[in-house]
């Protein structure tokens, strides 16, 4: 049986030369290693990895924007998120835009290999947690429904940057508002677009093609 073979995107030298070190020795070939989004999608869209292992914070594009845009190309490749983060948004964008499963950086040797054997066999790796965390996102049926919703421009803004993954905080230094005003920002958003939490609004931002 032949090698299985990856392309690691990650911005952390320690992070990839970790990653080698575990997969060495084992049906899994590392063909090449890059350290932003918009590598990632060259060399993915240039050559024929199996399975893409995608940071999703990196310089030059992050993972998601990456994976949404290598996806639109080949949507058959199979593209795993790594992450240091447990963030519910990130789950549920890379559900929404096709990836074929999200690995916490924490995550064990066997659990590495068993999720990059699913993804180039064509299988989905999502655990049913995940998944249960953003099927209830996915199924709003406010969210299914093409209705235009009346954003002003701030709310919009607002609303990108959430399903971008930012906290109230972060997006506040982003737009250079304070925390309260942001606050407000989404509480307006989540009751105009009919939902009831940050993960569903990502959803919907998601499938609006807003990120």
């Amino acid at each position: 049986m032949s090698n299985i073979k990856v392309l690691i995107a990650d911005d952390h030298e320690v992070v990839r030369c970790g990653l080698k070190t575990l997969l060495a020795n084992t049906d899994v070939e590392i063909i090449a290693e890059v350290s932003t989004g918009e590598a990632a999608v060259k060399y993915a869209l240039d050559h024929n990895p199996d399975v893409v292992l995608m940071d999703i914070r990196m310089p030059g594009g992050d993972g998601l924007t990456a994976l949404g845009r290598i996806k639109l190309d080949k949507p058959e490749l199979p593209i795993l998120m790594l992450s240091t983060f447990d963030n519910p948004t990130y789950i549920a964008r890379a559900v929404a835009l096709g990836a074929s499963g999200y690995l916490l950086k924490g995550c064990s040797r066997e659990d590495l290999l068993k999720a990059i054997r699913m993804a180039a066999a064509g299988e989905s790796a999502w655990t049913r947690d995940e998944l249960r965390r953003v099927t209830g996102a996915l199924a709003t049926p406010r969210l299914t429904a093409d209705v235009e919703v009346p954003l002003t421009q701030r709310e919009s803004e607002v609303l990108r940057q959430l399903a971008y993954g930012l906290t109230n905080k972060e997006i506040a230094q982003a737009l250079h508002i304070s925390y309260e005003t942001v606050k407000e920002h989404v509480q307006h958003i989540l009751r105009k677009i009919g939902v009831s939490d940050r993960t569903q609004a990502a959803v919907w931002a998601v499938r609006k093609e807003l990120v």
